[in-house]
C-alpha cells in the first residue's frame, strides 16, 4: 500500500562541521554502514522500495553510494573482502533510487514539497536519516506504522517522550488517546518554550503522509524561523479530519548531535560484539 519512501537529505549537517563541509550527514558511518543505509533498510523491511530523495547541492555521494562501483568491484571481485558490498548489492536490486534537489533550505514541510514528483499522487513514508530507530524485540518503526496506516488511512507521526527540558528541541504534539499507543492529534506546536508546550509527547523523525499535504504545504504560510515547517501543515490535517501520532516501539539515536551519534556508534558496536559471541 505504501509503495514509496522519502528522505529529506538536504540540509547542511553544520553540527558536525568541518566533517560534513564535503561529507553528507547522511553519508557519516555508524560503523560500517552509512546512516542513509540505515534508513533505506528501515524502509525495506516496511515492505517500500521506491526509496525518493531530496538532495542539495554536495549531496552527490548519495547517489553514488546506491549505485555499482564498477572499478571497486573489479578490485575486490574474489577476494575475501568482497563479502562487505553484499548488503549495498541488496539494496540496490531489491529498490529503485530516484533523486530531486531543494533549491534553499525552507524547512522540512518545504523540503517534503520538493518530493512531491517523486511520490505522485500516493500515500507515503518519510524518514528522517539522522533519526537512527531501532526495534530489537520486533519490527522497525515505519513498519508498526504502516500497520497503523492500513487501520485509519490517515496521516502518521511518530512520538516519544522526552524530558520537559528538552521540548523547546522538537516538535510537540497533544490530543487523547484512543488506543495504548495512539493519539488522535489535537493541538501541535514546533519548538515550544517549557511552558508553552501542551505535552512531553515529541516528535521524531518518521512519518506517513496522505498525498492532500502537498497542497496543504503549498498554501502554508512560514512558521518558527522563517521555514515550512510539516508540523503546520499536519496541523491542519489534524483540524480538517484525523492524524494519529504513535508512541513507536524501539530505540532512537539522535545522530544529528554528536552526543546521539556517539551513543549510537557505542550501542551498535556493543551489538556487534555480542552478536559475534
Amino acid at each position: 500500500m505504501i509503495q514509496t519512501c522519502l528522505f529529506p537529505a538536504a540540509g547542511y549537517g553544520t553540527r558536525f562541521l568541518p566533517a560534513t563541509k564535503s561529507l553528507p550527514k547522511e553519508m557519516l558511518p555508524i560503523l560500517t554502514k552509512p546512516l542513509i543505509h540505515y534508513g533505506v533498510d528501515e524502509a525495506l523491511e516496511a515492505g517500500i522500495n521506491n526509496m525518493a530523495f531530496v538532495t542539495g547541492r554536495g549531496k552527490r555521494a548519495l547517489e553514488d553510494y546506491f549505485d555499482k562501483s564498477y572499478e571497486l568491484e573489479e578490485q575486490i571481485a574474489g577476494s575475501s573482502k568482497e563479502y562487505l558490498l553484499t548488503e549495498i548489492r541488496e539494496l540496490i536490486k531489491n529498490c529503485t533510487f530516484s533523486f530531486t534537489r531543494q533549491e534553499s533550505m525552507k524547512g522540512l514541510g518545504d523540503a517534503i514539497y520538493t518530493g512531491r514528483t517523486l511520490v505522485r499522487d500516493e500515500p507515503f513514508g518519510v524518514i528522517l536519516a539522522d533519526d537512527l530507530c531501532i526495534n530489537e524485540e520486533g519490527e522497525g518503526v515505519l513498519s508498526q506504522m504502516v500497520k497503523i496506516y492500513e487501520k485509519y488511512r490517515c496521516s502518521i507521526i511518530a512520538v516519544m517522550e522526552v524530558d520537559k527540558q528538552q521540548v523547546s528541541n522538537y516538535g510537540i504534539v497533544s490530543g487523547k488517546f484512543i488506543e495504548d499507543d495512539l493519539i488522535i492529534i489535537d493541538n501541535m506546536i514546533e519548538k515550544p518554550n517549557v511552558n508553552e508546550a501542551p505535552s512531553n509527547l515529541a516528535i521524531i523523525g518518521r512519518y506517513i503522509l496522505t498525498p492532500d499535504i502537498f497542497e496543504i504545504i503549498k498554501n502554508t504560510k512560514p512558521g518558527k524561523n522563517g521555514e515550512i515547517q510539516i508540523t503546520d501543515a499536519i496541523m491542519t490535517q489534524a483540524k480538517n479530519g484525523i492524524a494519529i501520532a504513535y508512541k513507536f516501539k524501539g530505540k532512537r539515536f539522535d545522530c544529528g548531535s554528536v552526543d546521539g551519534y556517539a551513543q549510537a556508534t557505542q550501542y551498535f558496536y556493543e551489538k556487534l560484539k555480542n552478536d559475534c559471541k
